[in-house]
């Protein structure tokens, strides 16, 4: 029998047996008890503790295999955050994970809209790389030559990949001005670039009116001002008269639920925006107001428009509300929840799946355009951003 050292808290109810305890038939005493200095547990008690010493008694003689062997002194706290980071890798979701405090920060920071660093969404890819989904308009990434597709695979010398997308987003941030080294591969080639890191302010939501009176919005991403921002924007383009409006969601890499809830909200009528289901089956659903705007619209997508801005829309190609132009959207149609711990490090984890109103499956299948146009790198004109405007035309 192995000893258990006490310090290890992932042991503790293993402890609390062995310590002291034996087996006798099928039963154990254990020390503690006034009266005699021992008590008799259950059979059921007993069978619990066979249960904790199979699953758990490997890894505990694992641990003891590594502090006793490994040839310098082992940092025990890095080895017990690499045994919970080990845990959540085991699941086999890139979007789920253990978070350091540090890390669990930069979270929080990015969902803001303002942080320092090289501005690019990413996610982990079905191949288990670092997928650049889409570089933040104007940001460092987007003016040096940063693309949707991209693959990062390396920062300062480092090498990442899909279960350690965390820490590499940590990497990439930084003071501004100072540079940062990455390394992708776009197609069949290696790319190297070297950005300067800047102070980046997302202004998420822009607009102009185009030739012909036809409105633009382009929203860039979901962040905590999104949607007032937004509906700003919406209300300009209907006291301006403008015949129609085209929405940009291209290269869109998602953002907050709820504020992509309220975005459809003020282009869809009273109805489904979106429903979730855990693994219980229970379903959550979302709903728009009564109440949508009088201008015609139409919605540009491409594979860089994923996770909340799919809910947008696959709610307005499901409600028929506006037309889709575009290509395959990236298809994430998981919601992960973050749960601080009471040391500051957190858990992410995917808790639910969520579909479109009539019940489409987005997640790695993607929402399909109603009118497909393909964006081609050496095209001088925005091919879909002109089918749009023909169409609008004729509404």
């Amino acid at each position: 029998m192995f000893m258990i050292k006490k310090r290890n808290f992932i042991f503790v109810i293993i402890v609390s047996v062995l310590v002291g305890a034996l087996a006798i038939g099928g039963s154990v005493l254990v020390a503690g008890q006034a009266s005699g200095g021992y008590r008799t547990i259950t059979n059921e008690e007993y069978e619990d503790y066979k249960l904790m010493k199979q699953k758990y008694g490997k890894l505990a003689e694992l641990e003891k295999y590594i502090q006793e062997r490994y040839y310098v002194p082992v940092d025990e706290s890095a080895l017990m955050e690499g045994l919970y980071k080990g845990l959540f890798w085991g699941i086999g979701d890139p979007y789920s994970a253990y978070l350091s405090k540090d890390e669990y920060e930069e979270i929080m920071i990015s969902t803001t809209g303002e942080y320092q660093g090289v501005g690019v969404t990413i996610a982990p890819d079905e191949r288990g790389l670092i997928n650049v989904v889409s570089p933040i308009d104007g940001s460092p990434a987007d003016k040096a030559g940063i693309m949707t597709g991209d693959k990062i695979i390396s920062v300062e010398g480092e090498v990442y990949d899909g279960s350690s997308i965390d820490q590499a987003a940590a990497a990439m941030r930084g003071k501004p001005g100072t540079k940062v080294d990455l390394v992708v591969i776009r197609g069949q080639k290696e790319l190297q670039f070297t950005i300067t890191r800047a102070n980046i302010i997302m202004q998420t939501v822009r607009s102009e009116v185009l030739d012909g009176n036809i409105g633009y919005i382009r929203i860039s991403s979901f962040e905590e001002k999104t949607a007032d921002d937004f509906k700003q924007h919406l209300r300009d383009m209907e006291l301006k008269g403008v015949q129609g409006l085209i929405l940009d969601l291209r290269d869109n890499g998602g953002g907050l639920v709820e504020v992509s809830i309220e975005v459809a909200d003020a282009l869809l009528d009273e109805g489904t925006v979106t429903y979730t289901e855990d693994r219980q089956g229970n379903k959550e659903y979302y709903k728009s107001k009564p109440g949508k705007t009088g201008l015609p619209y139409i919605v540009l997508v491409n594979g860089g428009t994923a996770s909340a801005s799919e809910i947008v829309t696959g709610a307005i190609k499901d409600h028929n509300s506006g037309k889709i132009i575009g290509t395959t959207t990236y298809g994430k149609g998981i919601i992960q929840s973050i749960e601080q711990l009471s040391n500051g490090d957190a858990v992410k984890l995917t808790i639910m799946q969520y579909f479109s109103p009539d019940g489409n499956v987005i997640h790695k299948v993607g929402i399909k355009p109603d009118i497909e146009v393909e964006e081609l790198a050496d095209d001088e004109v925005d091919q879909q951003l002109e089918k749009a405007k023909e169409l609008l035309k004729l509404l």
